[in-house]
């Protein structure tokens, strides 16, 4: 019986790097968007056209994402906003963002 248990904690841990591995497949396609944005000027649309594509759809469900047109929009929302995704995924980055929508709210409040 332990060794059954044993297994399949082993195959749940397999199974999540593998997943943490896809996502940063993802990670790695959106930053080549949004540098293909800042050459281009055509990043959005890459995004899109990846993530619609068989591979595409493939890597965001190994990942954990279900690749609808929703998550399409917003991956493409993304990449128009210009920020990679490390300095998206940072401390700061958060910080920042979090004290400026609190100082919106309150310019908001204030008119």
């Amino acid at each position: 019986m332990t060794d059954f248990v044993d297994a399949t904690a082993f195959n749940f841990e397999q199974g999540q790097r593998s997943r943490k591995l896809f996502a940063a497949v993802v990670l790695a396609a959106l930053d080549d968007a949004i540098s293909d944005d800042k050459k281009f000027g055509n990043g959005p649309e890459q995004i899109a056209r990846w993530a619609r594509s068989r591979d595409g759809r493939e890597v965001l469900s190994c990942a954990g994402i279900d690749p609808n047109e929703r998550v399409v929009s917003g991956l493409m929302e993304f990449v128009g906003r210009g920020v990679r995704t490390s300095v998206a995924l940072s401390r700061e980055e958060s910080e920042r963002r979090q004290a400026a929508e609190l100082a919106e709210a309150d310019a908001a409040e204030a008119a």
